[in-house]
């Protein structure tokens, strides 16, 4: 790692992510409820790798080429796929060693987005302490992206994002000036006596709670379920993300 202190900084939403977008940046994407903590679950119980796709029409036409899809729009899941959204879809048996299509509301889109940066990862509580550990031995500059509501901000993506800020600055080896990131902590620090509590404040618990989908939201909070990390590599041969395990 270089001696000199490394940019760290915060976008609350796709809608600005322009402003923050540099090549030298490692994206750190989130989506807390649920996509994110859906594809460390998916990773850490043996699914071989995700392929996340942008729009329903991509996600239809894997389905016709032979892939497993898990696709959804505004927390429904969409009349072609196999399963949705909720990490618990992703621990049975049927998944293991498959490669699955991935296409969310907002989470697959902000991959794509970010795809011409250095590297792109996965995060979330679940693997909050692998990953920081990860970030800090890259020596570049990180941006953590939370993928938002339609563009709109999220709290259970900031309050994630001000978790994981906090650690990567205790290392001393970042540094930053972005007010974003000042706000994440803040949250995380008002949050973190009782994430639970805080997070049954979020618009998008009552989204999930009003279609009967909010069983997962105490294991989407549960830190440090697994060691993997979740690296995005483009496939040049498919035209494809491929979304891969990596373990520190």
């Amino acid at each position: 790692m270089s001696h000199s202190k490394l940019r760290l900084e915060v976008c609350f939403s796709p809608a600005i992510y322009p402003l923050h977008a540099s090549d030298d940046n490692i994206v750190v994407i989130i989506d807390i409820l649920r996509a994110t903590s859906s594809m460390c679950a998916a990773l850490e119980n043996g699914v071989a790798r995700i392929i996340p796709v942008a729009t329903v029409e991509e996600a239809r036409q894997k389905k016709a080429e032979g892939y497993l899809v898990a696709a959804e729009r505004d927390g429904y899941v969409l009349d072609f796929a196999d399963f949705g959204n909720s990490p618990f879809n992703f621990m049975t048996e049927q998944v293991r060693g498959r490669q699955i299509v991935y296409s969310t509301t907002n989470g697959t889109r902000c991959i794509h987005l970010a795809m011409r940066s250095f590297g792109v990862v996965i995060g979330s509580f679940l693997n909050i302490s692998a990953l920081s550990e990860w970030l800090i031995a890259q020596g570049r500059p990180v941006l953590l992206f939370c993928a938002s509501w339609k563009d709109r901000f999220s709290l259970e993506d900031t309050v994630f994002a001000g978790a994981l800020a906090e650690r990567l600055l205790t290392s001393g080896g970042f540094t930053s000036a972005c007010d974003a990131l000042t706000a994440s902590r803040d949250l995380w620090t008002l949050a973190a006596p009782d994430l639970h509590g805080y997070i049954a404040k979020a618009a998008q618990k009552t989204r999930l709670a009003q279609k009967g989908l909010d069983d997962c939201i105490d294991f989407c909070l549960t830190p440090d379920y697994t060691p993997i990390i979740p690296v995005c590599k483009n496939v040049a041969e498919h035209g494809n993300v491929s979304i891969e395990a990596l373990l520190p």
